[in-house]
């Protein structure tokens, strides 16, 4: 049997190593939310000469950095101050690594210490376009100006690999699950973080939904019966995957009085998330609002939106966005499901997941 053969570390092509380092706005930034640009990642030198001639060779260029189409991540390997450059969000910001683990994984960093500052320019899906030496920054300022000019076109607008379903509830089963959130009104609703070597809620600016539970057996039974017989076999046929276990039963409200949105993550990054296999986002009103669709920034700029009663499912580990709900409110069903293995991973990752009220931080 024939076997991969490595490449050299980063080369084009490669998968930019995930990591979560400091900034000053976030103590644990995820850089793998960053997709949907296309990201230069450089590690910058600690000799403030040299830091200055890197700034220097970007200094023309600083105004394209708009979070948009290009943004700009530097990697200084000291505890965090305000001694580096002034952050410039949403398109410039700063990353802190005093242990210099990230530079290590990017071997930026040699085993005796010794620093190899470079540049790295990342597509939308964060996989290596370009590198080079941080002293000769003209490959990467012809990759940008590429970038720039072509607004990234010459890769092939992309398609996400998600399934769109429709006809998975009746109209009515719908209205009876929006008034059933309307009769109990919503809770904030948060976001899984690893805090502490637990998993716990958390309220983060980067989503704005609030959630009403399902409590009713009966017609959680009803539910479970609509996704087993018209959804689950779609599943198996286009994923090869055979769901058993539903989590979470939730009607969400997305409403544009209060922004309506849940920015780029991933659903299954922590130890108490780990057993999630795919997600499923039912409309239950698909025309009574404006935005509010699923978008996946590795995969372009695409959205998508299923109809009343209909599904979009897909992996856990999509990057994935709730774009901002401009007008009404939009109400959606929104389970994940996984298997037998993923139950397995649940009960070993128990332990680790802290469920006490008291546990929900508040990080806006």
């Amino acid at each position: 049997m024939s076997r991969w053969l490595p490449l050299p570390p980063l080369s084009p092509g490669d998968f930019a190593p995930d990591f979560t380092l400091a900034t000053r706005h976030n103590p644990a930034f995820r850089f793998g939310t960053v997709a949907g640009r296309s990201v230069l990642l450089a590690f910058m030198p600690s000799a403030p000469s040299a830091r200055a001639a890197a700034l220097a060779a970007l200094q023309p260029r600083l105004t394209s950095f708009d979070g948009e189409t290009l943004a700009a991540f530097f990697v200084a390997r000291e505890p965090m101050s305000d001694s580096t450059t002034a952050d410039r969000r949403p398109g410039i910001r700063w990353f802190f690594d005093p242990d210099g683990e990230v530079w290590r994984r990017y071997e930026a960093l040699g085993d005796d210490g010794g620093e190899r500052p470079r540049w790295i320019l990342l597509d939308r899906a964060l996989r290596v376009l370009a590198t080079s030496p941080i002293d000769e920054p003209g490959p990467i300022i012809e990759g940008m100006d590429a970038i720039l000019r072509a607004g990234d076109a010459p890769d092939p607008p992309p398609s996400a690999p998600a399934l769109i379903v429709p006809r998975i509830f009746e109209p009515d089963l719908c209205r009876r699950l929006i008034d059933l959130y309307e009769s109990q009104g919503g809770f904030e609703s948060g976001v899984m973080r690893e805090v502490d070597g637990k998993t716990v809620g958390v309220l983060d600016p980067m989503k704005s939904r609030r959630d009403a539970n399902i409590d009713d057996p009966e017609l959680r039974r009803e539910l479970v019966v609509k996704l087993t017989d018209r959804l689950r076999p779609q599943i198996r046929r286009a994923y090869n995957f055979h769901a058993t276990r539903i989590e979470r039963y939730i009607v969400a409200r997305y409403d544009a009085e209060e922004g309506g949105y849940f920015r780029p993550h991933r659903d299954n990054t922590t130890k108490g998330t780990a057993h999630r296999r795919f997600a499923v986002s039912i409309n239950l009103n698909a025309e009574e609002f404006e935005g509010g669709d699923l978008r996946f920034p590795e995969f372009g700029q695409r959205t998508y939106r299923p109809p009343t009663g209909g599904a979009v499912v897909f992996c856990c580990s999509m990057l994935h966005e709730a774009t901002p709900v401009t007008r009404g409110a939009r109400y959606a069903f929104l389970p994940f499901l996984y298997d037998d293995e993923g139950a397995r991973i649940r009960q070993e990752n128990l332990a680790f997941l802290d469920t006490t009220p008291s546990s929900v931080r508040d990080l806006r």
